[in-house]
């Protein structure tokens, strides 16, 4: 299956209770995670969460399907095949 490389953003709304569901899902998918950015706005308890990935789309498909599946938890992602030089 081809390999992309993407960014997914993830906007955790109620960060006590979305945390740490979030963050096993993130855990559980480490191998494919190349970055990551997590910015708190604790006036409105809300996190927002950048991650740079690397991988096929089933799997990337699995990392976004989980964490949409959760309330409170919103999932966009850009994704792109990767380019292999003298192709």
């Amino acid at each position: 299956m081809d390999q992309k490389i993407g960014i997914i953003g993830i906007i955790v709304k109620d960060r006590k209770k979305n945390s740490p569901p979030v963050n096993k899902i993130l855990s559980d998918h480490s191998e494919i995670i190349i970055g990551r950015m997590g910015i708190p706005q604790r006036d409105e308890d809300t996190g927002l969460i950048s991650l740079f990935v690397e991988g096929n789309t089933d799997i990337i498909g699995s990392l976004t399907g989980r964490l949409g599946s959760l309330n409170g938890v919103v999932v966009k992602s850009l994704l792109m095949p990767i380019i292999k030089k003298g192709v």
